[in-house]
């Protein structure tokens, strides 16, 4: 297998347009639709201006919605596949040609410039940014036209995702 150059080819931030009841619903209540769209829209600006700040030829916009003014210049903006969050995160990979690529989740306060721009230093054909809660804040892939078969059928949003999409990802190495 071949080593990824410094940083990825491409950066790509997967997203939701933070319009109210169509975000974090999971926070309605305690928060009204218009605070969690607002917190959102926070989270999203702030990734999306760290992802400026990164080493990168690309930086793509993988979008639910509509661009808004919380969207900075430099970004390419390209709509998410239809289907579930295993067929939109595939999907997104397939916008880069050239490998390799890193995918962030909207909202990644734990995102610094250094930290995106180490990924693909260590000579691995995949990098996986393990969250908290089970799931997974980002995905690196040297070859990206092999999304589709590593992320496909992993099961999203449950407290094992992230084990299950480390577990696919340690399979396909081998």
């Amino acid at each position: 297998m071949t080593a990824a150059p410094t940083g990825p080819a491409a950066l790509l931030v997967i997203a939701k347009e933070p319009v109210p009841g169509r975000v974090k619903t999971r926070l309605t209540p305690p928060y009204t639709s218009q605070e969690a769209a607002t917190w959102v829209g926070a989270f999203l600006t702030d990734t999306l201006h760290m992802v400026l700040r990164a080493p990168a030829r690309r930086r793509v916009l993988v979008l639910d919605g509509d661009p808004g003014p919380w969207l900075p210049p430099g970004f390419e903006v390209v709509p998410q596949e239809t289907g579930g969050l295993d067929e939109r995160i595939a999907g997104a990979f397939a916008h880069c040609d050239r490998g390799p690529a890193l995918l962030v989740g909207m909202d990644t306060p734990q995102l610094t410039a250094e930290l995106l721009s180490g990924v693909g230093r260590t000579g691995h054909d995949a990098w996986f940014g393990p969250a908290a809660d089970g799931g997974s804040w980002a995905l690196g892939l040297v070859h990206p036209s092999r999304a589709g078969s590593l992320v496909r059928g992993v099961p999203m949003s449950t407290d094992r995702t992230g084990a299950a999409q480390r577990l696919r990802l340690t399979g396909a190495a081998r």
